[in-house]
């Protein structure tokens, strides 16, 4: 609209029932905008809710192992280290000394190392090992890409499979995953 006196704005945003709103007032000569500013300020609050929802909240989740974990034992907490990098979340994995262990802090690194190994696939290491008192933590955070990209192999090869995984423990209950054609010829006689 071009360089308008104050008067004169206000008379063409009342004319036309709308609001006259000064967005850079620093701006020599300041701009104004004519607009419904109800309607603008529910939109921003669209804007900003919409943004907040889409917004992820990620957290530090913590797993603690001890020198002297058994196989089973180590099975499971990896298992909830992986499930927690599946879901976005980063792990501090801790490993926790008590009285003689604190000699020995080359076992402490062999078991970080061992968890590494597992998950290490798609995750990327924050913060290296490193001995804290009588703790010795390291930060895992998810490598989205690799994630992504096991994902989507795996859906490939059950596609290409034509088989569908299940919970082996709906089938034989022995905990392992089993595919559909295993239950089948486990049912037939």
């Amino acid at each position: 609209m071009g360089i308008k006196a104050v008067p004169e704005a206000l008379r063409l945003a009342r004319g036309l029932e709308l609001d006259l709103v000064e967005v850079a007032p620093t701006a020599n000569p300041p701009v104004c905008r004519i607009m419904d500013y109800g309607k603008f300020r529910y939109e921003e609050a669209q804007k900003a809710k919409e943004s907040r929802r889409k917004s992820t909240n990620v957290s530090v989740k913590e797993v603690k192992f001890r020198p002297k974990i058994g196989r089973g034992d180590f099975d499971v907490k990896v298992r909830k280290v992986e499930q927690f990098i599946n879901e976005g979340h980063k792990v501090k994995v801790t490993l926790q000394f008590r009285g003689r262990e604190m000699a020995h802090p080359e076992l402490g690194s062999k078991i970080l190392d061992q968890v590494l190994g597992v998950v290490g696939d798609y995750v990327k290491v924050e913060t290296q090992a490193r001995l804290e008192g009588r703790n010795m933590s390291m930060v895992l955070s998810p490598d989205k890409k690799a994630i992504d990209a096991r994902k989507a192999t795996d859906v490939t090869t059950e596609a290409e499979d034509g088989t569908e995984t299940i919970p082996a423990a709906a089938a034989n209950g022995d905990g392992a995953e089993t595919t559909a054609d295993d239950v089948a010829e486990q049912a037939a006689p």
